[in-house]
């Protein structure tokens, strides 16, 4: 069925807690590089229970598998095949804990027609035990073939880099075992683990998880350029603009704009974008 507008825009996503604890938090930094090299005290933050902290992009974690519930919103029918994730902005309203039990809720907040696909954003608000905003997901998921039903066609793509050399590039190896890490922490789509499957979809072999390419990009800035404060980070920004496969080295590149820090991360080996439009909101 088509999609319809005026019956999705606005749909309510249930409430539901979800927790988790300091394992599956340092999975989840292993799942995106954390641990190389694994004495280093840098890393230990991220791998080790004794001064652990949160990636910020970690927050995407907790609410992913919300995404489901979008098959049974009302005028909002679609086969899941045809989905992909396009977008992701999450917004950090406090430091994340290594270990919480929160509630999120969510809502579609956006419906936009590209003609072949639609552009559907939805928004997740996740609130700590004491119900204080904790973090804002907003997944940016464009479902192929069900474009054209007359709506717009949505806002341009920002955080466009200045034409000018980067103010820093960065290289961070990927192990050839990441995606099957990575997909520990809650994304369970064959594409990441079965060759059968990634040759069905077009790919040679399993590709990296988005969500995870957006965690290695986030974690190389807040290391390198952030020096390891991932409490400076109230928002982070990206777009899917392609894929890594795992034991590529990423190449991410930075711009200082104001209070922001404009990303773009490419496979080394291949020179193809992976990430663009990216950007984080430093904390001031």
């Amino acid at each position: 069925m088509p999609i319809d507008p005026k019956r999705a825009l606005g749909a309510k996503m249930g409430e539901g807690k979800s927790s988790w604890t300091r394992d599956q938090v340092i999975l989840y930094h292993l799942g995106v590089g954390a641990g190389n090299p694994p004495t280093d005290p840098g890393e230990l933050e991220y791998t080790y229970e004794k001064n652990l902290k949160v990636l910020p992009s970690f927050g995407v974690i907790p609410v992913f598998g919300s995404m489901g519930g979008l098959g049974s919103t009302p005028g909002l029918e679609f086969n899941f095949a045809m989905l992909l994730h396009g977008e992701q902005d999450i917004e950090i309203h406090q430091p994340i804990p290594p270990e919480a039990t929160v509630t999120s809720g969510g809502e579609i907040v956006g419906i936009y027609d590209k003609g072949k696909a639609a552009l559907v954003v939805l928004e997740m608000k996740t609130r700590d035990g004491a119900d204080k905003p904790l973090f804002t997901n907003r997944f940016s998921l464009f479902l192929r073939g069900e474009g054209g039903f007359g709506g717009e066609s949505g806002p341009k793509a920002g955080n466009i880099p200045p034409e000018r050399d980067p103010d820093g590039v960065i290289e961070r190896p990927t192990l050839p075992q990441q995606a099957l890490i990575y997909r520990l922490s809650g994304d369970k789509n064959p594409l990441h683990a079965d060759p059968e499957f990634a040759k069905m979809a077009g790919f040679d072999t399993p590709i990296i998880h988005g969500l995870c390419s957006y965690g290695v990009a986030c974690k190389a800035i807040v290391d390198e350029v952030l020096g390891g404060d991932v409490t400076k980070v109230a928002r982070y920004q990206a777009r899917f603009s392609g894929v890594g496969f795992p034991g590529e080295t990423y190449v991410t590149s930075y711009w200082k704009e104001g209070d922001r820090i404009l990303i773009q991360a490419k496979s080394k080996e291949r020179d193809a974008p992976i990430i663009t439009n990216s950007a984080i909101t430093v904390r001031s």
